[in-house]
């Protein structure tokens, strides 16, 4: 087994709930962070084994909306771990909450990758995800980063908001493109039940339209020298991100804090999304062990995100079977739903959007 080299830790804390948001999160209230990073510490010295680190990612909820008293804490605790040379340190970061003194504590503590949400500049957007952003503000904030020493900053943009047409995207996108990140990841409105838009009831966007916002995205990005190397993901050339590669890679790593999961020694677990059992202790909430047929299927479901696919060599080595021998794969070929070239898989780039009906067929 390959040494675990990547580690994600959550902050479940945020200064406002975003309507469509289902990760694990409340309110920020200074009362819980304290025991919180308490637990979190006790969790990492329990589980973490020591392992050189070569990517580490704070997300959330918002790390960044923990005063710099209580990141000081947080970063005390992530001194434990043994971080490589050329270490890729992301924090997850709300616009609102990069002050100077915040930005120039982030990067003086060694985080190198900002990744900012943002998710889009209309007004009617915004109102409808409960969130706030001035491109004017963002604008200096980016400029103060960079001026700071940042030079690998992501920006999330959210699409596919009900009433939201063509031309408010395209407007996104061109606000987005001035504030030159290096990375931007792109999410589609997914309605989940527990969230407000789910409560509300609110229908998704329908898929042809869903498609054809996909398709802008694609090809201004690519027209703006963004390699689009994830399903959701581009950036520019070196700058991918190469956490996220661990997951698509279908790789080991430790996963810490209330609503995080991992995947350690063959164990895919999940830590439970309840703050109050989290600082009771009872962290774990469940686990799978893997086998073959498992890692075999996941391999395939992630690697598939990437647009350059699984490599056939790599997937015998690793499991000793003919990846073709396992699964359906020559079938799709003959349909296009697969291309197979220099030796890899890959899913019709064409045929992105319809991703998850290919996977269904897959496995």
């Amino acid at each position: 087994m390959e040494k675990i080299k990547a580690v994600y830790i959550h902050i479940p804390f945020c200064n406002s709930i975003c309507s469509y948001c289902d990760f694990c999160k409340v309110v920020y209230n200074d009362d819980w962070i304290r025991p919180y990073l308490k637990r979190l510490e006790e969790e990492i010295d329990n589980a973490y084994m020591g392992e050189v680190i070569e990517t580490l990612y704070i997300g959330g909820g918002t790390p960044t909306c923990l005063s710099i008293e209580e990141l000081e804490l947080l970063f005390q605790i992530l001194a434990k771990f043994k971080k490589s040379a050329n270490i890729e340190f992301t924090m997850e970061a709300n616009i609102n909450d990069l002050e100077e003194d915040k930005l120039k504590f982030l990067y003086k503590h060694g985080v190198n990758r900002l990744s900012v949400g943002i998710e889009s500049f209309n007004g009617e957007k915004l109102k409808f995800m409960n969130r706030k952003a001035d491109f004017k503000e963002a604008k200096k904030k980016m400029e103060l980063a960079r001026k700071i020493g940042f030079k690998n900053i992501n920006i999330d943009l959210m699409y596919a908001i009900p009433k939201e047409t063509p031309k408010i995207l395209e407007k996104d996108l061109k606000l987005f493109l001035k504030l030159k990140p290096e990375h931007i990841s792109t999410y589609s409105l997914m309605i989940e039940k527990n969230t407000l838009v789910g409560l509300n009831k609110i229908k998704p966007i329908e898929e042809d339209r869903d498609a054809k916002m996909y398709e802008i995205i694609c090809k201004k990005l690519k027209k703006a020298g963004f390699i689009h190397y994830e399903v959701s993901n581009f950036a520019k050339k070196g700058y991918e991100s190469r956490h996220n590669l661990t997951y698509w890679n279908n790789l080991e790593y430790y996963g810490f804090g209330c609503g995080a999961s991992g995947y350690v020694e063959a164990v895919r677990y999940e830590n439970t999304k309840s703050l109050t059992e989290y600082l009771k202790g009872n962290i774990v909430s469940s686990k799978a062990l893997m086998g073959k047929v498992d890692n075999m299927e996941n391999e395939l479901i992630l690697g598939l995100r990437k647009l350059d696919g699984v490599s056939l060599e790599e997937f015998f080595n690793k499991y000793e079977e003919n990846m073709q021998n396992i699964f359906p794969i020559k079938p799709l070929i003959k349909n296009k739903d697969l291309i197979y070239k220099n030796g890899r898989i890959y899913i019709n780039p064409k045929k992105l959007y319809v991703m998850n009906e290919i996977l269904l067929k897959l496995i």
